[in-house]
């Protein structure tokens, strides 16, 4: 009987995973310690202080979240919510409410750990495509990790 069970709930797990969800997961080790880079990523809205290509951060709220507009230099804006937040784990958790990039049902997750004598910042984020082939949605969320990893280690110090 146990090796029925097995792989049917293979299958139900297999089944509840949404085929079309993407990952995009990108870090970088930078010379300071952990609780100076969480301090340089700072509030919800301090993206705006370190990523190269937010030319402007507004903070409101909805309910007891607080969302964030982000204006882009060169056009654009992102709404973004924040789902939770952990300031002792250095992390936090937010959702793409609307925006111009090619993804949907989009969760991102940013963190900070010790790594040695420095830290190691890990950003993460699960969404589907939209409007774009997979790779190109991947390409996009990816640079804008790589673009925000650069600038806040040059920022954090």
């Amino acid at each position: 009987m146990l090796k029925f069970v097995i792989p049917a709930v293979a299958l139900a797990a297999a089944a509840s995973t949404p085929v079309s969800a993407l990952e995009v997961t990108k870090t970088a080790t930078i010379a300071a310690a952990p609780d100076t880079v969480w301090k340089t990523i700072g509030a919800f809205c301090g993206i705006g202080d370190w990523h190269p290509v937010v030319e402007k951060c507004a903070l409101s709220k909805k309910g007891d979240k607080e969302q964030r507009t982000l204006t882009l230099k060169g056009g654009g804006t992102l709404l973004e919510e924040e789902q939770a937040r952990d300031d002792k784990a250095m992390s936090y958790t937010y959702t793409i409410l609307e925006g111009p990039l090619p993804v949907s049902d989009y969760k991102s997750t940013i963190m900070v750990a010790k790594d040695g004598s420095g830290s190691k910042v890990t950003w993460s984020g699960n969404f589907k495509a939209k409007g774009a082939p997979d790779n190109k949605a991947q390409e996009a969320i990816g640079g804008v990790y790589e673009a925000g990893l650069k600038g806040l280690s040059e920022k954090a110090k």
